[in-house]
């Protein structure tokens, strides 16, 4: 299955309905106890998140939002780690009067290491050895959580299996230099004689200090931080707090936003921690510097028990938000209306909002969450562009949801377009295909019009494919969808390079996309 929007999916040679939609992914960047730092990892509990990032600990709002989120019905996250200053731990093999250091590929105090050297079949002296390691769950555990096991290394660098360049690909260590005049000694037996022998790391590894903004950034050539995504699909992203008394600042929030627009995704973000009553955001939101209709933000802060404390504590909510909107978005049909996003037990707001406050923050940008349905009719929920200028169509949250899953499922459905010879036919079986694709959306209710005309079109011949564009090797597909009036469409210009794929938001002249006449389409960015 290429791609995902709600309720079907696009393939390659066929269009099929994935019933309510495929389960959101949401993205998390921020500090954690242990694991692999700047690489993307899928979580699918927080049974999950504890194994392979060491669970809850104080300094990681991180640990709190991943906690929360999958209390709030989140299914599906994908985890950066990064830190500041963070050191691996070292293990020292002896080898005679020297020792072969090695140290960790990830950085932290409760990484856990341990390595043996052996010589089994190895017959003749020419200074090989074999090499085993493990990463385990606690200090003198025997519950291994991670195994490599090298043979036949050697210390010159001439040889074959010269063990600097072998371990350059481990997972799990990395060599120190200098290295040692002769191989490591062979480990000896284990505890009481018996089993295999283990040198356990150094006391030496260290979490580093709190994060700062620079660290979430990242940069775009190492593919750190926000960075490390790569290519990696996910429809949320969220950035808890640096700390739990620093937000995140307004340059992190910029690029994250540019990133979302890049991944047709939305950025949750939290409202400040300042920001303590109704009023207060109100009357900060006039001010505010960021607005983006690829970024949401809920109200208010919430609080919850925290077990390592013992104690109520107030925690920022962007991250029990995207678990909520993710299990409303994988239960609720295409079309259905908006519901309030009610917070599970456990989970308390902040501060209280009246409904008279409530529309007055829907109106600024800003939804908030419940405890329970107020039997009022729910409010729209908002984007971030709310309150400013742009497309009216997408300051609202479910249309431009809808827009974005569905501008994701196309580019990445029509991709192999690129592959095939850029002619006629090619360009009828991707429109063909499209089209169906819309069709099945458009009977699930998830556009409004009495006609097809009405509630989506799609362009792909030679109006947009034009001889230029053929020469450069592109393939341009346009289509557009009406989510909330019929025939006013959200259009979007699909476009495949040999570099890269792209959907971007454009404007059209209505006409020109109707069958093909001499009228030619003349699309033009709207951003």
């Amino acid at each position: 299955m290429v791609g995902g929007g709600p309720g079907v999916s696009l393939q390659d040679d066929d269009v099929e309905s994935a019933g309510l939609g495929r389960q959101p992914v949401t993205a998390f960047v921020g500090r954690a106890l242990k694991g692999p730092l700047h690489r993307p990892v899928p979580v699918r509990s927080f049974a999950e998140f504890e194994r392979i990032f060491g669970g809850l600990w104080q300094p990681s709002t991180l640990s709190y939002a991943l906690e929360q989120f999958f209390a709030c019905g989140g299914s599906r996250a994908l985890v950066v780690r990064v830190a500041n200053g963070a050191r691996a731990p070292t293990v020292s093999l002896p080898a005679g009067p020297a020792a072969l250091r090695l140290a960790g590929v990830h950085p932290g105090s409760r990484e856990y290491l341990r390595a043996s050297v052996d010589y089994d079949g190895i017959t003749e002296c020419d200074g090989t050895f074999n090499l085993v390691l493990q990463r385990v769950r606690a200090a003198g555990s025997e519950r291994v959580e991670d195994q490599e096991i090298f043979r036949r290394m050697s210390l010159a660098p001439e040889a074959d299996r010269f063990v600097t360049e072998v371990l350059s690909r481990s997972q799990l260590a990395r060599v120190v230099p200098p290295l040692p005049a002769q191989r490591p000694d062979r480990s000896g037996p284990g505890a009481g004689g018996f089993g295999v022998g283990y040198v356990g790391s150094n006391p030496d590894g260290d979490d580093g200090g709190p994060i700062t903004d620079y660290d979430v950034i990242g940069s775009a050539t190492d593919a750190t931080g926000l960075f490390a995504l790569g290519a990696e699909p996910f429809d949320f992203l969220c950035i808890p707090p640096l700390s739990r008394e620093q937000d995140v600042g307004l340059g992190t929030l910029l690029v994250a936003a540019r990133l979302c627009r890049e991944r047709h995704a939305l950025l949750l973000v939290d409202p400040p921690g300042s920001w303590e009553s109704p009023q207060q955001v109100i009357e900060a939101m006039r001010k505010w510097p960021f607005r983006s209709d690829h970024a949401v933000m809920y109200y208010p802060r919430l609080r919850a028990l925290d077990r390592l404390r013992g104690r109520l504590e107030t925690f920022a909510c962007g991250a029990a938000a995207a678990g909520l909107l993710s299990r409303a978005e994988e239960s609720r049909p295409v079309g259905a209306a908006e519901e309030e996003l009610v917070l599970r037990t456990g989970l308390t707001p902040a501060a209280e909002v009246s409904l008279a406050q409530r529309a007055r923050l829907a109106l600024a940008g800003i939804n908030t969450l419940v405890t329970s349905r107020s039997g009022a009719p729910p409010l729209s929920a908002r984007t971030l562009a709310a309150g400013g200028s742009g497309s009216p169509d997408w300051k609202f949250l479910t249309a431009r949801r809808l827009a974005l899953r569905i501008a994701a499922s196309v580019e990445r459905g029509t991709r192999w377009m690129l592959f095939e010879q850029n002619s006629p036919a090619t360009w009828a079986r991707g429109r063909s295909l499209v089209d169906a694709y819309l069709a099945r959306l458009a009977d699930e209710g998830a556009f409004v019009g009495e006609s097809p005309e009405e509630r989506y079109f799609v362009v792909c011949d030679e109006r947009i494919n034009h001889a230029q564009a053929i020469a450069e090797g592109s393939v341009n597909l346009l289509f557009g969808i009406a989510p909330r009036r019929a025939g006013e469409f959200d259009t979007w210009l699909v476009t495949h390079q040999p570099a890269a794929s792209r959907a971007r938001p454009v404007s059209v002249n209505r006409l020109a996309t109707r069958p093909p006449t001499p009228v030619a389409a003349e699309a033009t960015l709207r951003h």
